[in-house]
């Protein structure tokens, strides 16, 4: 099995490197990957960068030149929910672009680019496998719409227009719907998991850099040892 692994910063990947031993590199457009075998599987452990062009740029780079069967995606998120707390697990089940704002040209709805799907819903058989992993474990985990955007969010005001037109995102970060958009375009099964850094408001700032590393790290032991495990 061909597994991808992509965070959006050198600071998350790092965490993958305790887990697993390069054994060579490879340039796919722009951007260079770790190439891995872990139990017999290929691994391709890769920077997507940060924001959406980044994100599917490199990811597409990948897939046009190595047929991945599943792609993982990890990294962080502000809260948008009262509820959602620092170092809170999040498992999307669909992203949406909190910045698309498309209504006035057609029958399109909040967070949709035309001609695409209102929603990139995530409910492959390994998305499913992933979260019944998580539970077998007993990690606590949300499952819920997040969303996407070009920018940081660290402010209430900017928080209060994304809950208004998104009720039910638990979340909000940089790159999740560019990557979903991709797998949707090669067909390829998204496994998404953001880890909360913030709370998306006056004090994300300050909270991301202490709480970035931390979070990166717990994800990425989870998914090191399901990928570990998989055959």
């Amino acid at each position: 099995m061909k597994i991808a692994i992509i965070v959006p910063m050198a600071e998350e990947a790092e965490f993958y490197r305790n887990h697993f031993h390069s054994e060579n590199k490879e340039m796919f457009g722009s951007t260079e990957f770790e190439h891995f075998s872990v139990n017999g599987n290929d691994v391709y452990l890769g920077l997507s960068g940060i924001g959406k062009v980044q994100a599917a740029m490199n990811l597409s780079s990948l897939l046009t030149s190595v047929d991945i069967d599943v792609i993982f995606m990890t990294g962080s998120a502000g809260a948008l929910k009262e509820d959602v707390h620092q170092e809170d697990l999040v498992l999307p089940n669909a992203f949406a672009y909190y910045d698309a704002h498309n209504t006035a040209a057609g029958d399109y709805v909040e967070g949709q680019i035309p001609q695409q799907p209102a929603q990139f819903v995530l409910d492959s058989p390994k998305r499913a496998a992933f979260a019944n992993y998580l539970k077998k474990q007993n990690v606590a985990f949300r499952e819920s719409l997040v969303v996407t955007g070009d920018s940081f969010i660290a402010s209430s005001k900017q928080k209060e227009e994304i809950k208004k037109n998104f009720p039910d995102a638990l979340c909000v970060e940089m790159e999740g719907a560019a990557f979903a958009q991709v797998a949707h375009a090669f067909n390829k099964p998204l496994v998404a998991m953001r880890a909360i850094s913030d709370n998306g408001d006056g004090s994300a700032n300050e909270d991301f850099d202490t709480f970035v590393k931390k979070v990166g790290a717990k994800a990425a032991k989870l998914i090191s040892d399901y990928v570990e495990k998989m055959n």
